[in-house]
């Protein structure tokens, strides 16, 4: 609804001229032009948080909560502090039925026939009036003019939405003090403009706003999308992570995080990661390798005269044990009288750790023992540790780094002072290191 201001020349264009003007109806009693009550004849003159307050000729439409307008008038149907407004005078210069002659209103002259008819009003000089306000509503319009010119205010009864008047002038009313948006105002001469922030809508009511669900409108996310109001929020599936842009979505290298996600090998794939075992082993708890028994499931290459030994992450197999020379010959001097033949694994064994025993199987009246390691420990990782008598231990002191095979000659020696004797026993150890600790 445009609003100027204009000093200058006014053409005012209507049509033919009734008995009484708008704002008046005829009084057929005494003939007179009197005020119409439009706040009791108009049903919603004043619409929102506005008071309708009659006027002569019209009436007004001003804030219910806006002491500061509202001063100068009270609306006669609500209860207020102020005085009443004083009653108006008689309004001159319109007609009276039979009294009379009629005469115009402003913008109208009177023809030969005492017919209203349009006329142009032109203001030449500049200076005659200070301002000059056109205001345009529908179908009607308001003029006003300022001293010195000696000429009537005139104003319409129904004033445009969105105006008040004060009988001097026709002033625009700021709807966005009052809360009618929701969300953004923004005034307008005689009108506003409601507007949302992003990630709203506007409703087809004009003024409040509905949340945009993005995530079924657009989607911009790459994976998951959850609507907030006035915004949404992206989420990456398990083995994702969001990205600075808070869009897209990339994979998580669960392997980089920790060496001990897996027994052996963490392998990374998209959105995940899975746990591979070397060959002789399975997995199991999905995290977790274990040796596989090649010799109890039959999976082994060792013939009918072998024994096949099981390893970690393997097998081997064993040639049957035989006597070579000297062992024909029991009474050799610095020979063993025996040689046990015994095989064992020692794969992630920490040190230190005791993984073998010899113990003597009788006992002899001036007999006593000693336990050695006759060879094999070249790397000295193992040593003999006595722990009674009759008894020793085999103790590894230092890791072992596989895959490797050891063969240790584990020696106890009898020594008889009584009979004055002196012999040795063998066991032949041989030790297996598989490639893993496991």
């Amino acid at each position: 609804m445009p609003i100027f201001v204009a000093i200058g020349c006014l053409i005012s264009h209507g049509t033919t001229q009734q008995q009484c003007s708008n704002g008046f109806e005829m009084d057929r009693v005494s003939g007179q032009c009197l005020d119409v009550d439009e706040c009791r004849t108009i049903a919603e003159a004043c619409r929102g948080d506005m008071v309708c307050v009659n006027q002569n000729g019209g009436y007004l439409c001003i804030p219910r909560t806006n002491p500061n307008q509202r001063s100068p008038y009270t609306n006669p149907y609500v209860p207020s502090l102020y005085p009443p407004p004083p009653v108006p005078a008689p309004v001159p210069n319109y007609p009276t039925v039979g009294r009379a002659p009629p005469i115009c209103r402003f913008g109208y002259r009177m023809n030969e026939n005492n017919q209203c008819v349009a006329f142009d009003l032109v203001i030449r000089t500049s200076n005659i009036c200070k301002t000059i306000l056109i205001a345009s509503a529908l179908d009607k319009f308001a003029v006003i003019m300022s001293e010195p010119l000696d000429i009537s205010f005139y104003f319409f009864p129904n004033v445009a939405n969105g105006f008040i008047s004060n009988s001097t002038l026709l002033l625009d009313i700021d709807e966005c003090r009052y809360g009618y948006c929701q969300q953004l105002c923004a005034n307008v001469p005689g009108s506003y403009s409601c507007t949302c922030n992003p990630g709203f809508v506007l409703n087809e009511d004009g003024r409040s706003c509905q949340d945009v669900n993005e995530c079924t409108s657009s989607n911009p996310c790459v994976q998951n999308c959850i609507n907030t109001y006035g915004s949404f929020l992206c989420r990456c599936d398990p083995g994702y992570e969001l990205e600075t842009d808070g869009i897209s979505c990339t994979d998580m290298d669960e392997c980089s995080f920790s060496e001990f996600l897996c027994q052996h090998e963490c392998i990374n794939q998209p959105g995940s990661y899975y746990c591979f075992c070397p060959s002789g082993y399975v997995l199991v708890e999905d995290t977790r390798c274990q040796d596989v028994n090649e010799c109890e499931v039959g999976n082994h290459t060792c013939n009918v005269q072998q024994t096949c030994f099981n390893v970690q992450g393997g097998f081997k197999c064993l040639d049957p044990v035989r006597c070579e020379d000297p062992y024909i010959r029991i009474n050799e001097k610095d020979q063993p009288f025996t040689i046990l033949y015994r095989d064992m694994d020692v794969s992630g064994r920490t040190v230190p750790a005791d993984v073998f025993q010899m113990q003597a199987t009788s006992r002899y009246p001036g007999a006593y023992y000693i336990f050695q390691i006759k060879s094999g420990n070249e790397g000295r990782e193992f040593y003999m540790r006595q722990t009674g008598p009759i008894s020793a231990t085999l103790v590894m002191t230092r890791p072992l780094k596989g895959p490797r095979d050891l063969v240790l000659d584990l020696e106890m020696v009898t020594v008889n002072t009584v009979i004055n004797f002196r012999g040795s026993s063998v066991i032949r150890l041989r030790i297996y290191v598989s490639q893993y600790p496991f």
